[in-house]
């Protein structure tokens, strides 16, 4: 029997991760492996909730900064993420994993409204639960999204899937002197302003001592990994060392 570290957790995945090479949109590719990692964990028991984003296919804080009004830049991305879990929906059941996705705006044809209970039943049930729309309000991002859902529903950790393996205190694809940290205090990731997740997602999660696992979502397995709590990525959590 595979032991895991964390039995319920939330997966953060922000759209661009969704459209892998491309500039736009969503490859398969990218969300077949993803369905693939997430069967693997979720075959040994593992509850799973996932938060998407949606600035693959549209960004409400760039629309906003070129004229266009915050609040509904804001709504329109909060579509773009319903795309989305949609998209990741289909490609988890091609896989055999049973979802549901969950919208914080209405829209009873293709998805369940948001029920903190019904979600926490999903979960209990083995089903892997997509929450979109973000938080249904303007000026919240999904990383924020994802620390309130993940209390919400007593997840033990996030996992932000990233497109490198973990922390660094520069872009290692620009700096290649830039240094790794395997593990990070709450608040040094706000002292020293490091983009793990917006700086109330980070609050949140410390105000309530919810570990952040930051890792390479494009090699397969490390989702697994992550959860037997092998040195995959960075890890955020407790105070200051």
């Amino acid at each position: 029997m595979t032991e895991y570290r964390y039995k319920r957790v939330l997966l953060k995945l922000s759209g661009e991760a969704l459209m892998g090479d491309a500039g736009y949109g969503i490859d398969p590719a990218v969300l077949d492996s993803l369905a693939r990692q997430v069967k693997q964990v979720t075959a040994y028991g593992v509850e799973m909730a996932i938060v998407v984003g949606g600035g693959n296919i549209f960004r409400g804080l760039a629309a906003s900064a070129e004229g266009m009004d915050r609040a509904q830049a804001d709504y329109i991305g909060m579509l773009a993420t319903v795309m989305n879990a949609l998209a990741l929906q289909d490609a988890m059941e091609a896989q055999g994993v049973f979802t549901r996705v969950m919208s914080a705006i209405e829209m009873r044809s293709v998805a369940e409204p948001y029920i903190r209970r019904r979600a926490i039943r999903h979960l209990e049930k083995g089903r892997t639960v997509i929450f979109a729309a973000g938080t249904g309000n303007p000026y919240f991002t999904t990383d924020t999204t994802a620390a309130l859902r993940a209390l919400e529903i007593g997840a033990e950790c996030i996992m932000k899937a990233t497109k490198v393996d973990g922390v660094y205190d520069a872009d290692p694809k620009l700096v290649p002197t830039a240094k790794k940290f395997d593990e990070l205090a709450y608040i040094e990731v706000l002292n020293l302003g490091l983009k793990v997740m917006d700086n109330t997602a980070i609050s949140l999660a410390m105000d309530n001592d919810l570990p952040i696992i930051v890792f390479n979502m494009e090699r397969e397995g490390n989702i697994d990994a992550a959860l037997r709590g092998e040195p995959v990525g960075t890890i955020v959590q407790g105070g200051a060392k």
